[in-house]
């Protein structure tokens, strides 16, 4: 009997002690949006781009600070910039999507490189990639596997 009493009283003291454990920061959703996210294919394992247009509605700034896919041994962001009449792509550790703004990935600008595919891929496929947040937040979307020529209406779907 006086076991019983004993786990009771200590479930109730650890049940009252994660009704009021603060929520952790990996928890919190950011007030981002993914739209028109795609990854350019490309034959024989070659790296592919990741494109997407991300939307800010919240009041503050959000900051991407990575991203990661259980289809890709390496996800990593980058920027296209002109530099002495060329393009150069370089890595970067954030992008700051500023309160109640877009911004979108392309060719020409940021973009995610994706490396060391798990599994052969092919346009029509669906790719989930997890983007990670300053602040501990982070965010999972599909990810549409298209042709590099392709228009977005050719893989249209309903999720």
């Amino acid at each position: 009997m006086r076991c019983r009493a004993s786990l009771a009283a200590t479930a109730a003291v650890m049940w009252l002690g994660l009704a009021h454990a603060p929520v952790s920061a990996a928890d919190a959703t950011p007030t981002i949006r993914v739209h028109d996210a795609w990854i350019r294919w490309l034959p024989a394992n070659l790296p592919a781009a990741g494109y997407m247009t991300l939307a800010n509605i919240g009041d503050k700034p959000e900051i991407l600070i990575g991203a990661s896919s259980p289809d890709f041994g390496e996800v990593s962001l980058h920027v296209n910039r002109l530099e002495g009449g060329s393009i150069t792509m370089m890595p970067v550790r954030r992008i700051t999507i500023d309160p109640h703004s877009s911004l979108s990935f392309a060719a020409t600008g940021y973009h995610m490189m994706l490396m060391q595919p798990n599994k052969p891929l092919k346009p029509g496929d669906h790719v989930l990639i997890t983007l990670q947040f300053a602040g501990g937040s982070s965010l999972t979307a599909p990810f549409d596997v298209r042709k590099p020529d392709s228009s977005r209406a050719d893989y249209r779907h309903e999720r």
